[in-house]
């Protein structure tokens, strides 16, 4: 019996390699804006996955988080127990010049 203490590290698609249709999307769905609004408002690395205001269960959020990762959105990375977030940002600015902007400014 295996005792499992170490999760695989989450894999990152680069925003370079991310087709436009991906990314729209990756930001058209309500969970995953909500998200991403909400890193954008935070300091890098200051939120883990369990400190998000949605309405999802944990495999429902592990997906969504899954998804932004693949759209280049979003960056993870395990500290300690718990696994960090960072909104992409600059790198996806340069890929998709002034879609966040527009996608964070409007509201529902």
């Amino acid at each position: 019996m295996s005792n499992r203490s170490h999760r695989s590290a989450p894999l990152h698609t680069h925003p370079d390699d991310v087709p436009v249709q991906t990314a729209l999307a990756a930001l058209a769905d309500p969970v995953r804006l909500q998200l991403v609004r909400e890193l954008a408002t935070a300091a890098d690395w200051e939120h883990t996955c369990g400190t998000f205001d949605v309405p999802v269960g944990k495999a429902a959020l592990s997906h969504h988080f899954s998804v932004l990762r693949a759209a280049g959105l979003i960056e993870q990375r395990d500290l300690g127990p718990k696994r960090v977030n960072r909104l992409r940002r600059p790198e996806f600015d340069e890929r998709f010049p002034g879609l966040l902007d527009l996608v964070l400014r409007e509201r529902p």
